[in-house]
């Protein structure tokens, strides 16, 4: 039988399960024209060590630059809108999803996320398997999709050159 009664014990209360409301969401992020992106869960809110997650709403018609999120995953949870994503070694390959989808995005895949809606915003909820916001920009890549009509930029996503 295992004793749970360690000296940790009483800082569970504080230290324990946490509830993030969603009303109060820290917009404290990288933020740029095309995205509103706030964190729930990082180190800085919960002391969250291996995990990120957050929501982001993308304006009509917004796409990213090629890029990969080297070691990260990534899993993104449709709430409202359309999503497109672009992947492979020349964005060759495409999947649509609607709310109440899952994306999940493997390490080092080159991709493009894309709101095809070009009249209403995209929301989703973010999840990705570390605090550390890791983004390869791949500027040799001629998308099938080109960003064009509102860049999906911040400091992660850089504009295309």
């Amino acid at each position: 039988m295992t004793d749970h009664s360690h000296a940790e014990q009483p800082r569970w209360k504080h230290d324990g399960v946490r509830v993030i409301k969603g009303d109060r969401l820290d917009s404290n992020t990288a933020q740029t024209p095309g995205m509103f992106r706030q964190a729930a869960i990082n180190h800085a809110r919960v002391g969250a060590q291996k995990i990120w997650a957050g929501t982001v709403t993308i304006e009509p018609d917004a796409k990213t630059g090629v890029h990969h999120h080297g070691e990260l995953e990534s899993v993104i949870f449709v709430l409202r809108g359309k999503a497109r994503m672009r992947w492979g070694e020349r964005l060759e390959f495409t999947a649509e999803a609607e709310p109440g989808d899952f994306i999940f995005v493997p390490p080092f895949v080159p991709h493009q996320e894309i709101n095809a809606d070009p009249s209403a915003p995209l929301e989703c909820v973010l999840v990705r398997s570390d605090n550390e916001a890791v983004v390869v920009n791949i500027t040799d890549v001629d998308p099938v999709e080109k960003p064009e009509a509102v860049y999906w930029v911040d400091p992660i996503h850089k504009q295309p050159e």
